[in-house]
Protein backbone atom coordinates (compact mmCIF):
# COMPACT_ATOMS: atom_id res chain seq x y z
CA UNK A 1 0.00 0.00 0.00
CA UNK A 2 1.44 3.57 -0.84
CA UNK A 3 2.12 6.82 1.26
CA UNK A 4 -0.44 9.99 0.81
CA UNK A 5 2.01 12.89 1.94
CA UNK A 6 -0.30 16.34 2.51
CA UNK A 7 2.20 19.39 1.69
CA UNK A 8 0.29 22.42 3.56
CA UNK A 9 1.78 25.65 3.43
CA UNK A 10 -0.01 27.83 5.96
CA UNK A 11 0.52 31.31 8.23
CA UNK A 12 1.14 31.85 11.65
CA UNK A 13 -2.80 31.75 12.51
CA UNK A 14 -3.03 28.57 10.07
CA UNK A 15 -4.56 29.93 7.09
CA UNK A 16 -3.80 28.13 4.07
CA UNK A 17 -5.71 29.92 1.39
CA UNK A 18 -4.22 30.94 -1.60
CA UNK A 19 -1.11 31.46 -0.98
CA UNK A 20 0.61 30.86 -4.32
CA UNK A 21 -0.58 34.33 -6.19
CA UNK A 22 -3.08 36.94 -6.51
CA UNK A 23 -5.39 35.58 -9.19
CA UNK A 24 -5.38 31.91 -6.85
CA UNK A 25 -8.34 32.78 -5.30
CA UNK A 26 -10.07 35.52 -6.74
CA UNK A 27 -13.28 35.29 -4.67
CA UNK A 28 -12.62 38.39 -2.30
CA UNK A 29 -9.70 37.22 -0.75
CA UNK A 30 -7.43 40.45 0.08
CA UNK A 31 -4.03 38.26 1.01
CA UNK A 32 -3.61 35.92 -2.24
CA UNK A 33 0.07 35.36 -2.77
CA UNK A 34 1.40 36.02 0.62
CA UNK A 35 3.61 32.74 0.79
CA UNK A 36 5.88 34.65 -2.54
CA UNK A 37 8.00 36.98 -0.40
CA UNK A 38 9.01 34.45 2.48
CA UNK A 39 10.21 32.13 -0.16
CA UNK A 40 13.95 31.58 0.43
CA UNK A 41 16.47 28.86 -0.82
CA UNK A 42 16.28 26.93 2.28
CA UNK A 43 12.98 26.65 2.03
CA UNK A 44 12.76 26.13 -1.93
CA UNK A 45 15.08 23.42 -0.69
CA UNK A 46 12.83 22.01 1.32
CA UNK A 47 10.02 21.45 -0.63
CA UNK A 48 12.01 20.54 -3.91
CA UNK A 49 13.33 17.63 -1.56
CA UNK A 50 9.65 16.95 -0.20
CA UNK A 51 8.75 15.65 -3.77
CA UNK A 52 11.72 13.25 -4.09
CA UNK A 53 9.98 10.04 -5.14
CA UNK A 54 6.45 11.00 -5.83
CA UNK A 55 5.02 8.56 -8.44
CA UNK A 56 0.71 10.43 -8.73
CA UNK A 57 -0.55 13.67 -7.33
CA UNK A 58 -4.24 13.87 -5.69
CA UNK A 59 -5.76 17.68 -6.59
CA UNK A 60 -8.68 19.25 -5.71
CA UNK A 61 -10.19 21.21 -8.62
CA UNK A 62 -9.42 24.42 -8.09
CA UNK A 63 -5.09 23.57 -7.24
CA UNK A 64 -6.00 21.57 -10.47
CA UNK A 65 -6.64 24.12 -13.04
CA UNK A 66 -4.31 26.25 -11.37
CA UNK A 67 -1.20 23.67 -11.81
CA UNK A 68 -2.97 22.59 -15.31
CA UNK A 69 -2.85 25.90 -16.81
CA UNK A 70 0.99 26.45 -15.66
CA UNK A 71 3.13 23.20 -15.16
CA UNK A 72 3.00 22.31 -19.08
CA UNK A 73 4.87 25.25 -19.44
CA UNK A 74 7.33 25.45 -17.65
CA UNK A 75 10.10 22.28 -18.73
CA UNK A 76 13.45 23.39 -20.04
CA UNK A 77 12.91 27.04 -16.99
CA UNK A 78 13.92 27.54 -13.87
CA UNK A 79 12.13 24.71 -12.00
CA UNK A 80 12.15 22.17 -14.25
CA UNK A 81 12.32 19.28 -12.17
CA UNK A 82 9.02 19.81 -10.73
CA UNK A 83 7.80 20.49 -14.06
CA UNK A 84 9.14 17.30 -15.15
CA UNK A 85 7.73 15.33 -12.33
CA UNK A 86 4.20 16.74 -12.18
CA UNK A 87 4.21 17.13 -16.13
CA UNK A 88 4.96 12.85 -15.79
CA UNK A 89 3.07 11.52 -13.38
CA UNK A 90 -0.98 10.75 -13.01
CA UNK A 91 -2.59 13.29 -11.92
CA UNK A 92 -6.31 12.77 -10.04
CA UNK A 93 -8.58 14.76 -10.10
CA UNK A 94 -11.07 15.27 -7.14
CA UNK A 95 -14.41 16.96 -8.33
CA UNK A 96 -18.07 16.11 -9.01
CA UNK A 97 -18.00 18.69 -11.76
CA UNK A 98 -16.72 18.29 -15.29
CA UNK A 99 -12.79 19.28 -14.86
CA UNK A 100 -11.00 19.70 -18.37
CA UNK A 101 -8.79 16.98 -18.21
CA UNK A 102 -6.77 17.66 -20.90
CA UNK A 103 -3.31 18.10 -18.56
CA UNK A 104 -1.61 14.64 -19.88
CA UNK A 105 -2.06 11.61 -17.31
CA UNK A 106 -4.96 13.45 -15.65
CA UNK A 107 -8.28 11.26 -14.48
CA UNK A 108 -10.84 12.64 -12.52
CA UNK A 109 -12.29 10.88 -8.87
CA UNK A 110 -14.79 11.89 -6.22
CA UNK A 111 -17.66 9.86 -6.61
CA UNK A 112 -16.92 7.96 -3.97
CA UNK A 113 -13.99 10.11 -2.78
CA UNK A 114 -12.44 7.99 -0.28
CA UNK A 115 -12.93 4.69 -1.85
CA UNK A 116 -11.74 6.02 -4.89
CA UNK A 117 -8.68 7.34 -3.09
CA UNK A 118 -7.73 3.94 -1.11
CA UNK A 119 -7.93 2.15 -4.70
CA UNK A 120 -5.63 4.66 -5.69
CA UNK A 121 -3.18 4.50 -2.34
CA UNK A 122 -3.07 0.23 -3.91
CA UNK A 123 -1.71 1.44 -6.74
CA UNK A 124 0.82 4.27 -6.31
CA UNK A 125 4.07 3.86 -3.93
CA UNK A 126 3.57 7.90 -3.13
CA UNK A 127 0.59 10.31 -3.44
CA UNK A 128 1.23 14.13 -3.05
CA UNK A 129 -1.76 16.40 -2.45
CA UNK A 130 -0.60 19.50 -2.89
CA UNK A 131 -2.94 22.49 -1.48
CA UNK A 132 -6.77 21.66 -1.97
CA UNK A 133 -7.76 22.44 1.47
CA UNK A 134 -10.81 21.15 0.91
CA UNK A 135 -9.78 17.62 -0.52
CA UNK A 136 -7.52 18.12 2.73
CA UNK A 137 -10.36 18.05 5.12
CA UNK A 138 -11.91 15.32 3.29
CA UNK A 139 -8.93 13.60 3.66
CA UNK A 140 -8.01 14.04 7.09
CA UNK A 141 -11.51 13.41 8.22
CA UNK A 142 -10.96 9.94 6.83
CA UNK A 143 -7.82 9.37 8.29
CA UNK A 144 -6.42 9.11 4.93
CA UNK A 145 -2.92 10.36 4.92
CA UNK A 146 0.28 9.11 6.13
CA UNK A 147 2.38 12.16 6.58
CA UNK A 148 1.77 16.09 6.55
CA UNK A 149 4.66 18.43 5.64
CA UNK A 150 3.50 21.60 6.89
CA UNK A 151 5.49 25.24 6.28
CA UNK A 152 4.77 28.02 9.06
CA UNK A 153 5.23 31.12 8.00
CA UNK A 154 5.78 34.04 10.18
CA UNK A 155 2.55 36.34 9.37
CA UNK A 156 -0.56 36.41 10.91
CA UNK A 157 -3.63 37.38 8.01
CA UNK A 158 -6.65 37.21 10.45
CA UNK A 159 -8.79 36.04 7.46
CA UNK A 160 -8.92 33.27 5.12
CA UNK A 161 -9.50 29.61 4.95
CA UNK A 162 -7.42 27.48 7.70
CA UNK A 163 -5.99 24.06 6.62
CA UNK A 164 -7.79 22.19 9.72
CA UNK A 165 -11.14 23.77 9.08
CA UNK A 166 -13.83 21.20 9.52
CA UNK A 167 -12.09 18.59 8.33
CA UNK A 168 -9.85 17.50 11.32
CA UNK A 169 -11.16 14.48 13.44
CA UNK A 170 -9.09 13.66 16.91
CA UNK A 171 -5.68 11.94 15.41
CA UNK A 172 -2.67 10.98 16.84
CA UNK A 173 0.53 12.55 15.29
CA UNK A 174 3.97 11.47 15.48
CA UNK A 175 7.38 14.40 14.57
CA UNK A 176 9.36 12.56 12.14
CA UNK A 177 12.36 15.42 11.77
CA UNK A 178 13.68 18.23 14.05
CA UNK A 179 11.89 21.57 13.10
CA UNK A 180 13.87 23.21 10.74
CA UNK A 181 13.94 27.00 10.04
CA UNK A 182 14.19 29.12 7.02
CA UNK A 183 16.59 32.23 6.83
CA UNK A 184 12.85 34.44 6.22
CA UNK A 185 11.37 32.90 9.80
CA UNK A 186 9.24 29.98 8.19
CA UNK A 187 9.28 26.58 9.89
CA UNK A 188 8.89 23.31 8.13
CA UNK A 189 7.56 20.64 10.23
CA UNK A 190 7.09 16.98 9.26
CA UNK A 191 4.65 14.94 10.86
CA UNK A 192 3.25 11.41 10.46
CA UNK A 193 0.19 10.00 11.52
CA UNK A 194 0.12 7.98 14.47
CA UNK A 195 -2.00 5.31 15.57
CA UNK A 196 -5.03 5.82 18.67
CA UNK A 197 -6.67 9.52 19.32
CA UNK A 198 -4.96 11.94 22.15
CA UNK A 199 -5.43 11.26 25.41
CA UNK A 200 -6.54 13.78 28.25
CA UNK A 201 -4.59 14.03 31.70
CA UNK A 202 -4.16 16.31 34.62
CA UNK A 203 -1.44 18.90 34.93
CA UNK A 204 -1.91 19.06 38.23
CA UNK A 205 -1.02 15.46 39.22
CA UNK A 206 2.05 14.10 40.46
CA UNK A 207 3.64 13.04 37.15
CA UNK A 208 2.36 15.46 35.07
Amino acid sequence: MGRIDIELFATLDLVGQAPGGPDEDPLGFPFGGWQAPLIDEVCGEQIAAAYEGTDALLLGRRTYDIFAAYWPHQQGGPDDDIATLFNGVPKYVASVGTPDLSWAGSTQVGRDLAAEVREIRERHERIKVVGSLNLVQTLLREKLFDVIDLWVHPIVLGVGKKVFDGGAVPTNLTLLDPPAVSPKGTVYLRYGRADGVPATGDMSAHDA
